[in-house]
């Protein structure tokens, strides 16, 4: 396979990151879960008392902050400032903070070279909300990956009970209907799908099937 960049796109809860995790490691590629490194920002600031709804104070903070990606065993690792995260930045509240900040465009213009520099150097699947559309726009691959919010919202309940933190479905509804909004109307960097995106709904496939089409998909590029 010659040098190949993936961008996969989505809304919060299609399941892009799982998919393109395990997409990635059948195919010898790196996954860059760049959710992953806004939401330690997210953790970060919260953590420090940084008023997240305050722009100016959010974009003063940012220069404190040094964001890595780190891959042990094939498995992807977050760090901020040395700490390992990765198990900390999952949580509704770090998700909808990460909503808010990611809006910011100090702190995308931040992420951006991090993000690039990646791609540049491996054949990569990156997942995010605008990876096709700003990112990487010339990449090899675009995939936006979509489901219904009724159906993220039945796996997001079943993944929080799996942990052992169950929540009402109602609610994790309402949480992901707006972060829908706030996502693809943000002034910067909206989340829509890309002209050149292959559209693929998983609504109604298990993993393994999220899997497989993802990989024929980057496979018709090899």
């Amino acid at each position: 396979m010659s040098h190949i960049t993936v961008a996969i796109d989505g809304p919060s809860g299609a399941g892009k990151s799982t998919a393109a995790r395990a997409a990635a490691a059948r195919l010898g590629m790196i996954y860059a879960d760049t959710g992953a490194i806004y939401r330690s920002i997210a953790y970060k600031a919260l953590s420090e008392g940084v008023d997240i709804s305050d722009e100016r104070a959010v974009g003063e903070f940012l220069p404190s902050v040094r964001p890595e990606l780190r891959f042990v065993d094939g498995e992807q690792r977050v760090l901020v400032n040395g700490e390992d995260v990765s198990d900390k930045i999952r949580t509704p509240e770090i998700s909808m903070a990460t909503s808010k900040i990611s809006a910011y465009p100090a702190v995308r213009e931040f992420l951006l070279g991090l993000q690039r520099e990646l791609a540049a150097k491996n054949d990569v699947i990156m997942d995010g909300r605008d990876i096709g559309t700003v990112v990487l726009p010339d990449a090899t691959l675009k995939i936006f990956l979509t489901a219904s919010a009724e159906k993220r919202a039945d796996r997001r309940c079943k993944e929080l009970a799996e942990k052992g933190t169950p929540q009402a479905y109602d609610d994790v509804l309402k949480d992901i209907i707006k972060r829908d909004y706030d996502d693809s109307h943000r002034q910067t960097a909206p989340l829509r799908q890309a002209p050149d995106a292959v559209l693929l709904d998983t609504g109604d496939m298990s993993l393994e099937e999220s899997v497989d089409a993802v990989c024929a998909l980057i496979k018709t590029k090899s």
